[in-house]
């Protein structure tokens, strides 16, 4: 079967990883290209050799012969676009998030389900090798049962080089939604428990303070319903230049009943501390499993992933970081 897919936006450079694994798939085809900022379009062609087959959004939609939409637009537009995707019978992928209101996740989730067609999500976090260690060894019980889960995720904000719509007031629509997601996937995950409760939320301005309205940092407390809580940090007050090589990017730490493990983007392997353990066990990270693109169209064609990511769990994700979200704009500390 071949996937006939068209992008829609390039705005975030997260697609730019999708675009590449699209294109090196034996069972897909770029059929079409959108873009409707024309710097970025100008960008594309001289710097990438991505060529927009397409003037509009619907044009596109209606011409291109596409089976699924592929988006990459600034975050606040991937909404409507999903929207109107499904409504022309198309499957979507997108990069996260894929959306800012929840108004639209409800319409997004009804049109998946009624047409009978498929949502998938650039959540990428568990793709990672220590990660994959990670689960394996809270599933073996090595660390026991897991009592508290802290993430710390925080991003360089690199004002004045980062896209500048993401300062443009109503195109970003919340760190927690941007950053959070990952986090409102990896942990129920990692442990094979649901979220059962929000208990804190928070976003404020600090560093970006010539953006006032630009909330960079932001925070939260959740709970698991097996009784471990979660906190995370999923500010941009990293380091402008060092922020995504230092530890504290996507550092998970766990600690359970009988020891402790902890990993992060930076490092190489999995450090468990067991009660026993005189000196700190370094594990290696397992092979990558099956990721999201695939898992996506092994869906299409009816062979979900027990393991991978489906429509139900993008969806799950999507809303549990939109009421955070909603709840840290609510929260007046």
């Amino acid at each position: 079967m071949t996937h006939r897919i068209a992008f829609a936006g390039f705005r975030h450079p997260h697609i730019f990883s999708l675009w590449t694994q699209v294109k090196e798939h034996t069972e897909c085809e770029v059929v079409a290209a959108w873009e409707n900022d024309p710097v970025t379009r100008a960008q594309l062609k001289a710097e990438r050799e991505v060529d927009c087959t397409h003037d509009t959004f619907d044009g596109m939609l209606r011409e291109s012969g596409c089976t699924i939409v592929a988006l990459g637009d600034v975050f606040a537009h991937r909404g409507a676009q999903a929207i109107a995707a499904l409504q022309a019978g198309k499957h979507v992928i997108s990069d996260k998030p894929i959306c800012t209101d929840l108004a639209e996740l409800d319409q997004i989730a009804r049109l998946a389900k009624e047409n009978g067609l498929s949502i998938g999500c650039q959540l990428d976090l568990v793709e990672s090798g220590v990660m994959q260690q990670l689960k394996k060894v809270i599933g073996e019980g090595k660390i026991g049962s897991v009592c508290t889960i802290t993430i710390t995720a925080q991003h360089p904000l690199r004002l004045g080089s980062r896209a500048a719509w993401y300062f443009e007031p109503g195109l970003h629509g919340g760190s927690i939604n941007d950053i959070g997601v990952h986090v409102f996937d990896l942990a129920p995950w990692l442990t094979g428990s649901p979220w059962k409760e929000l208990i804190f939320a928070r976003e404020w301005n600090a560093k970006a303070a010539s953006v006032p309205h630009f909330k960079d940092c932001a925070q939260f407390l959740a709970v698991l319903e097996c009784g471990a809580t979660c906190f995370a940090d999923v500010s941009y007050l990293a380091p402008d230049t060092l922020g995504y090589e230092l530890p504290q990017y996507w550092r998970v730490t766990i600690h359970g009943t009988k020891g402790m493990a902890e990993t992060c983007f930076t490092q190489p392997h999995l450090i468990v501390v067991t009660n026993e353990d005189t000196v700190p066990q370094k594990l290696p990270p397992l092979a990558a499993p099956t990721g999201y693109l695939q898992n996506f169209l092994d869906e299409i064609c009816n062979s979900p992933s027990t393991e991978g990511l489906t429509t139900a769990r993008v969806l799950t994700s999507a809303r549990s970081a939109l009421e955070a979200q909603a709840t840290a704009q609510r929260t007046t500390l």
